[in-house]
């Protein structure tokens, strides 16, 4: 009877420390609330023991969640609709503000995170969305934050995830950066001809005073054609060296021309003239003469 009876208690004894033994993890501390008030004091990681059927035991986990935010619909400051996601990272650092002071943490940071987004929407224009991201990001960081505080949560980081733009802004935008590429290109187009232009006009000095330049850089063309194994060779003449033939070809021309009317035409010198003769008369003129044949036969 009697080892009946210890037996029972000891089984009574294990079944009892089985319901007060508790084994809160090592990312996790716990809570324990006698008659529903909160002990002082958080259980670390390792073996609890409770009073059965008067503790209570309320595990909070400390590693960092991640919070995606669904994408929020809205006007930025330009006027421009816009659809933006982001996502949250935090982490419980006060496992009583986070347990008592609020119903459900993760369902109040997640609606701290949509308002405090869509607000930030509103704020800011779709240039900062688009290339300034970091700061937005810390002013969202810094609206959550603040209510955060109070609930016993410390804001890892804040990040906007995507930003989701209409169709017909889209066209719009690349039309811009097509233009602004074009533009680009036409600068550089054009400060490259200035600088060929001021390279020529540099070559073309050092040409001037060294005539033989001109030749080298006419045979040098002439050889990069050549080399091409081309059937027809277009041979081109600069235009100062048209000119240059063509002063030389009109001056040997006067030359010949003056030789020739000295050749025909000798000197005669004073000495040579006989003296006290006049010159003979000059030829009476051609139409003189048909006159007065003319009148002979009237007569």
């Amino acid at each position: 009877m009697i080892v009946e009876i210890l037996g029972g208690l000891i089984a009574l004894g294990g079944l009892g420390l089985a319901m007060s033994a508790r084994v809160i993890k090592q990312f996790e501390q716990g809570l324990v609330f006698r008659f529903g008030k909160l002990q002082q004091g958080v259980r670390g990681p390792g073996l609890t023991m409770l009073i059965p059927g008067v503790d209570q035991l309320r595990k909070v986990n400390l590693q960092i969640v991640t919070l995606p935010v669904p994408a929020q619909d809205g006007i930025t400051r330009d006027n421009v609709t816009v659809r933006v996601d982001a996502v949250v990272y935090f982490k419980v650092h006060d496992p009583a503000k986070a347990v008592i002071n609020v119903e459900d943490y993760r369902f109040a940071m997640l609606q701290v995170a949509q308002t405090s987004l869509r607000s930030i929407i509103g704020k800011s224009e779709l240039d900062d969305l688009l290339s300034n991201r970091e700061h937005l990001n810390q002013g969202l960081e810094l609206m959550i934050d603040t209510p955060a505080l109070a609930w016993g949560i410390d804001i890892d980081r804040v990040e906007i995830k995507d930003v989701a733009l209409p169709e017909s802004m889209k066209r719009s935008m690349s039309r811009q950066a097509e233009a602004e590429r074009e533009r680009r290109a036409r600068i550089i187009t054009a400060d490259g001809e200035l600088q060929a232009s001021k390279k020529l006009s540099e070559a073309a000095g050092t040409m001037e005073q060294t005539p033989a330049a001109l030749q080298l850089r006419l045979l040098q063309t002439i050889v990069e054609v050549a080399a091409e194994k081309n059937s027809t060779l277009v041979l081109p003449f600069p235009v100062e060296l048209l000119r240059f033939l063509e002063r030389n070809t009109l001056t040997d021309k006067a030359v010949e021309k003056v030789a020739d009317m000295a050749a025909e035409k000798p000197a005669v010198t004073p000495a040579d003239e006989p003296a006290g003769e006049l010159p003979p008369a000059p030829p009476a003129p051609r139409e003189s003469a048909e006159h007065e044949t003319e009148r002979d036969s009237s007569v």
